[in-house]
């Protein structure tokens, strides 16, 4: 996958087939059927690689195209928790320095792909093995969640 551009637009599902879908505020992953549409995500390549970690992969914001909201992590208690927050990706992109709890990692392993929070290493967007659960953000790769994703640029 080539990324010369800096915005991507795309779609992602898991590698069980559930696509990403937008109910009440929250992103789920659900099975692949007519009646669900996926979210349409914004990837935008942050500009400060230079700031940022070197061989984690490629530092992105993540969003949705509609609604207008950003994937970020803060933390919720003891954890980190995944959100959703009405947000302008381009306004995180122009920002003097990055936005790390909006920052994400993308590493591309063949035809599948890892999002690994920023502000908190070690910690990746994942799914878990039921469907029509919401995304979270786990440290426990492969164990009861999925966070390895196929991404489908549409631009």
């Amino acid at each position: 996958m080539e990324w010369s551009t800096v915005h991507h637009l795309g779609n992602i599902q898991d590698i069980n087939h559930r696509i990403w879908v937008l109910q009440n505020q929250t992103l789920i992953a659900v099975p692949r059927k007519q009646h669900y549409v996926p979210v349409t995500v914004t990837l935008i390549t942050c500009k400060y690689l230079e700031t940022l970690e070197k061989n984690k992969g490629n530092p992105i914001y993540l969003g949705l195209k509609e609604p207008e909201l950003c994937l970020f992590c803060a933390k919720v208690g003891e954890k980190p928790t995944l959100q959703l927050k009405e947000q302008n990706i381009m306004d995180l992109y122009n920002q003097p320095e990055p936005v790390k709890p909006f920052l994400f990692y993308h590493n591309q392993n063949g035809s599948t792909s890892t999002f690994e929070s920023a502000a908190f290493p070690g910690w990746f967007i994942a799914v878990s093995s039921t469907g029509g659960s919401p995304l979270i953000i786990t440290q426990e790769l492969g164990k009861a969640s999925t966070t390895e994703f196929g991404l489908t640029l549409v631009d």
